[in-house]
């Protein structure tokens, strides 16, 4: 009770959304998405076409999503994230960080989706990804991401292919090579994210090559947690372990 109180005065004395922001910020870095969108949304009110708003938004719902225990609610979030996300692109289409978050919003979504909706949120991931690379390769998030749709993409037997060519008119073409090699791209960019050596280990465990997959993996949880996915990939990690 004493902590909202203190965010309600806080949101209160702020009379900027450059104030606003910085005080969200703080909870943002806590990983604390309720109480930063109670400074983030009054600042978009105030500066509605702010892309960096639009974006700090995009990321507290997708937080929000990963709290959220009902698939139904999973997707809810999901959706408004990526809602905010598409408002920065056409705010600023030459930005890889907003093209970046629409990658990523619609990546969390796939996997809790229908059929035809999933094969459309993968396209819209590869797609998107796409240009934010374009705009700026140096982005190991963006990386991660296209590695993991290589992943994903590639693990679909030939049948759910053949089944969805027919249905929806295919699935992009995506291979388990291509993943290690954005996976090996974004640990070179930023060699402090335990999320790429994981999934580039459970890229390998399903590639069949079981001590590459131990190694990577292995490295991956040794590292400390200071990302909002870094428990959830090391549960994938240690699940990955236990099968090889």
């Amino acid at each position: 009770m004493a902590s909202v109180l203190l965010l309600s005065s806080l949101a209160g004395k702020a009379q900027t959304a450059v104030e606003l922001m910085a005080s969200g910020e703080a909870c943002d870095l806590k990983f604390q998405p309720g109480d930063a969108l109670k400074f983030y949304l009054p600042a978009e009110k105030m500066d509605p076409d702010n892309v960096d708003i639009l974006l700090h938004i995009a990321r507290q719902y997708r937080h929000l999503m990963q709290d959220a225990t009902k698939p139904e609610e999973k997707i809810r979030l999901g959706y408004i994230s990526k809602d905010y996300a598409e408002r920065a692109v056409k705010l600023a289409p030459n930005d890889s960080e907003a093209h970046l978050s629409v990658a990523i919003s619609n990546a969390k979504m796939t996997p809790m989706l229908g059929n035809k909706q999933k094969l459309e949120a993968s396209r819209q991931v590869k797609a998107e990804v796409d240009k934010a690379i374009a705009l700026d390769p140096s982005k190991d998030l963006a990386w991660h991401i296209l590695g993991c749709w290589h992943q994903r993409l590639a693990d679909v037997g030939f049948f759910t292919r053949a089944m969805a060519k027919v249905a929806y008119g295919g699935v992009p073409p995506a291979t388990n090579d291509d993943a290690l090699k954005c996976f090996q791209t974004a640990i070179k960019l930023n060699p402090n994210r335990l999320i790429h050596y994981i999934e580039l280990g459970r890229t390998y465990a399903q590639m069949g090559q079981t001590k590459e997959a131990r190694r990577y993996i292995e490295k991956g949880l040794s590292m400390p947690e200071v990302g909002k996915d870094d428990a959830e990939t090391k549960r994938r990690g240690r699940e990955t372990m236990g099968k090889l």
